[in-house]
């Protein structure tokens, strides 16, 4: 059964930090032409501040999404950090004591964060926000592993799905939060926060393809 272990998956949140560090500019580049530009100013400002936390302070993957939770949630302000703080939680939380992960926990991790983000967010799908990224990438993977996927495969799914759903924001017209204020001039631009989920979701699946395929017949 492909799988990795919980003390291994650290390196997981290692590269989401270092892959919102190297898109900071082009995520407040997309926030800017609808927002005040400075999510991907805020996002790195979290996930360096835990970078540096994690650093004095190591452990496992449960301990390091604990660490990025706790940071997001009191030193990122606007709807980002509640939401991107309560993911982390809930995938932590979901995790936390469990040795190896495999298909079945990393699902339920997914399905947690949703459901984390859908209670303090208020949002629906076509509402131009992070879970037009997020929840078609969460149905994907579960859907593949219901179908009989092997985890890697899923992972796979799940990052195709949550391009798709990320692209899928340029024709919307925004509902909520800042940009619903363009009204329909929202229309034709990315959503930065479907496109930051985006980013984080394809960074974990490429890190748990690499971490299942260097375990023991991997």
């Amino acid at each position: 059964m492909e799988a990795f272990s919980n003390a291994r998956g650290a390196e997981i949140v290692s590269n989401l930090i270092r892959a919102i560090q190297e898109n900071k500019h082009y995520l407040s580049e997309i926030d800017g032409a609808a927002g005040d530009g400075d999510h991907g100013i805020n996002m790195n400002k979290g996930f360096t501040m835990c970078y540096d936390e994690l650093r004095s302070s190591p452990g496992n993957l449960a301990h390091g999404l604990k660490t990025l939770s706790r940071v997001l949630v009191m030193n990122i302000g606007g709807a980002m950090g509640p939401l991107y703080g309560g993911f982390f939680r809930a995938m932590a939380r979901t995790c936390d004591g469990v040795e190896r992960i495999d298909e079945g926990v990393f699902g339920a991790m997914l399905r947690a964060g949703e459901e984390a983000i859908r209670q303090v967010g208020g949002a629906e799908v076509g509402d131009k926000t992070m879970l037009d990224s997020l929840v078609p990438a969460v149905q994907a993977f579960t859907s593949a592993v219901a179908a009989g996927s092997g985890f890697a495969e899923a992972l796979e799914a799940m990052k195709a799905a949550a391009i798709q759903g990320r692209d899928s924001t340029r024709d919307m017209i925004a509902r909520i939060g800042r940009a619903s204020q363009l009204g329909d001039r929202s229309r034709g631009l990315l959503d930065a926060g479907a496109t930051s989920c985006c980013l984080i979701l394809g960074s974990m699946a490429d890190s748990v393809s690499r971490l299942i395929s260097q375990e023991p017949g991997g």
